[in-house]
């Protein structure tokens, strides 16, 4: 991938690739993300990185699955450890400015650069379709996943999706994929 590379959901959320960096002998993804008011990803986790965000701009909510949601504003930052389930959205009215990295990068750039042109294409709100997810899941199922899809969604939904979207070419634009680095 080159850098900087800008995504955009088309829904609130654009989320900009700055680089790798080393720090500490570890590789870092480097981010850089503006959200609309009331945008954010929903509750997911990255099994085996972490994510360190610092705002610049506005007030960032978040959460961890199990606790407490807190409220941060410019200067402050939070860092959710590898498999710790969490989300965030720009709070207030400002929109949210901030930046961070996730740590190793693993697929993360490629994960979630789908993830953001699927819910560009999506009209169901900011989501990415079905099928996508059902793929991109499937994938990276060791590597990533996302709390808000019911448990027998994934279970037995996804896998039907899986099948027929491979049958039927309908996976065709993630030819080239990289391979997972976990397995699920």
């Amino acid at each position: 991938m080159n850098y900087p590379q800008t995504i955009d959901s088309g829904h609130g959320e654009t989320l900009t690739f700055c680089g790798i960096e080393s720090c500490d002998g570890q590789a870092r993804l480097k981010l850089r993300g503006v959200v609309a008011p009331g945008s954010g990803p929903p509750m997911h986790v990255h099994f085996h990185q972490t994510e360190h965000l610092a705002v610049k701009q506005g007030q960032l909510w978040y959460q961890i699955e199990g606790q407490d949601a807190c409220v941060i504003g410019p200067g402050e930052s939070v860092t959710f450890a590898p498999g710790e389930p969490h989300t965030f959205k720009a709070f207030g009215e400002g929109q949210l400015e901030c930046e961070g990295w996730v740590s190793p990068p693993d697929n993360n750039a490629y994960f979630l650069s789908q993830v953001y042109a699927s819910a560009r294409k999506n009209d169901a709100g900011g989501r990415p379709s079905d099928w996508d997810m059902a793929f991109l899941l499937g994938r990276y199922g060791g590597e990533y996943d996302v709390r808000e899809i019911p448990t027998p969604v994934k279970k037995l939904v996804f896998p039907v999706l899986r099948l027929l979207g491979t049958l039927t070419g309908r996976f065709r634009h993630f030819a080239g994929a990289p391979e997972p680095l976990h397995r699920g």
